[in-house]
């Protein structure tokens, strides 16, 4: 099998054709967001960070960005910096060079303002959006695929209907050799026995069962003070509100977002994976977080299912909405795009609508969008923060 991509220079593809805007340090945000403005096939990057961190935190979000500099998705690079930020903006293009796509860099104290910024970086980003609009997609096999995997806004359907089915396009997808993502760690509580028997080997075992396990361990540290005992919650009222009992019900839903393939090793947030296959990424749940990690990871696209209706998306991969509740599919018809609530009707089989939701894999993939490209959503990039804040 095959889908319709945009080939690059470091041997990755790409199913959409983006000119990324990215400001290293989050001073240079409004001047990213008017220069992509003003330019058809720019999307900004804009960020909260680039300043006010050192050690890990810091290397977090120089390696996030320049991962999604590099990303297969995007077909060039315009880098805004301020000129003072802890995060070089220099650095920033040395990192994304090796990827072989065109980087260039505007600095507004240099060029003496915002004005300034703006309109030189409006001629440059001009620039290279026509070169990126000549490019024609050309056939891949699906090993070049990558997808992440993700549940926002969970309620009972999630894990009855809609979860289920994705992981029948996982399977799919990998004995195609393509890849998927499973993360939102905390939320894989009490289903790490699972996991482990799917490992590929006893190291990917032991390595899985740490991550879980430090994961609970941080977790009872956080919610140990009695200061914030009112603060414990582990999943969201909308959860709860959902039909969801508990984390460990949550995480016996989520799980099933990855299907049956064996789990071929853990990708550390910020990395990408040493082949292709299932794997677990190390995120916390949050939304934007996990789904920023899977994308740095290399993901083109993100399926993302929920039951209570979440809307958002990511600037530079698209986004599939797949829901298990029918009358929030009928309520955001504007932000959902696969309805899968007639599992629970009878009326389709899981393996039936996990293939529907495959061949919209692959609909996007040669450049269908998202309901979440139309609407403009781009909320999902959020880099995690490590230790070292200032």
């Amino acid at each position: 099998m095959e889908f319709m991509g945009f080939r690059r220079e470091d041997g990755s593809v790409g199913v959409r054709n983006h000119v990324a805007v990215i400001p290293s340090v989050f001073c240079a945000n409004k001047v990213a967001e008017r220069i992509a403005m003003q330019v058809e096939g720019a999307v900004a990057l804009t960020h909260w960070l680039g300043c006010a961190q050192l050690g890990a935190d810091l290397e977090l979000t120089v390696r996030v960005l320049r991962k999604l500099g590099s990303h297969p998705n995007v077909a060039a690079l315009l880098v805004v910096g301020l000129g003072c930020e802890r995060l070089k903006p220099t650095e920033f293009v040395e990192g994304v060079a090796p990827s072989g796509k065109p980087v260039e860099l505007v600095h507004i104290q240099n060029m003496g303002g915002s004005v300034k910024t703006v309109q030189q970086g409006v001629a440059i980003t001009q620039m290279l959006a026509q070169k990126a609009i000549a490019q024609p997609r050309e056939p891949f096999d699906l090993k070049y695929l990558k997808v992440g995997l993700k549940c926002g806004g969970t309620d009972a359907t999630s894990g009855l209907a809609a979860n289920p089915a994705v992981g029948v396009m996982s399977d799919h997808l990998v004995a195609e050799g393509g890849t998927t993502f499973l993360t939102e760690i905390n939320e894989l509580l009490g289903t790490e026995h699972i996991l482990c028997r799917r490992a590929v080997n006893p190291q990917v075992a032991a390595e899985i069962q740490q991550t879980i396990s430090d994961m609970e361990r941080n977790l009872r540290a956080d919610t140990a003070d009695p200061e914030f005992a009112h603060r414990h919650m582990l999943f969201s009222p909308g959860n709860m509100d959902g039909g969801v009992s508990s984390i460990v019900e949550k995480a016996m839903g989520g799980v099933y977002k990855s299907g049956n393939a064996p789990v071929s090793g853990v990708v550390q947030y910020g990395d990408s994976p040493p082949g292709n296959g299932l794997y677990l990424l190390n995120s916390p749940s949050h939304d934007g977080e996990c789904v920023t990690a899977m994308v740095a990871a290399g993901a083109q696209i993100v399926a993302f299912t929920t039951g209570r209706g979440n809307p958002c998306g990511f600037p530079i991969a698209p986004v599939i909405k797949i829901t298990g509740n029918a009358g929030v599919y009928q309520r955001q018809k504007d932000n959902i795009d696969i309805d899968t609530s007639s599992i629970l009707t009878g009326e389709e089989t899981i393996q039936e609508v996990g293939e529907r939701i495959f061949r919209e894999v692959l609909d996007v993939a040669n450049g269908k969008p998202t309901r979440a490209e139309l609407m403009g959503h781009d909320e999902l990039f959020v880099i995690m923060r490590r230790r070292g804040r200032l």
